[in-house]
């Protein structure tokens, strides 16, 4: 298992310092990242948190999937690779 995890549905009120507050009650936490709207700068409402183990992984996952933070059900589970996106036709008009 891999020690990076995704959490989902996210409230847009949820800095990474809450976050990164929220994780260390499993373990040392490795990296904490809110993703935010590159426009905007507001939350997209997911992040991911990487653990120093994956002991660690696994017990905040377990704990924590479906808890409440800041009146939303966490949706905790283990990261999958980032697929590759194409370059393509953003933006182009004909």
């Amino acid at each position: 298992m891999s020690n990076k995890i995704y959490v989902g549905n996210l409230s847009f009120n949820v800095v990474e310092d809450i976050l990164n507050e929220v994780f260390t009650q499993f373990g040392s936490v490795s990296s904490c990242k809110i993703i935010t709207d590159r426009e905007t700068g507001r939350s997209k409402g997911f992040g991911f948190v990487e653990m120093s183990s994956s002991q660690e992984a696994r017990e905040a996952i377990s704990s924590l999937d479906g808890k409440e933070l800041d009146g939303r059900n966490l949706k905790v589970n283990e990261a999958k690779p980032q697929e590759r996106r194409d370059g393509g036709s953003r933006g182009n008009r004909w």
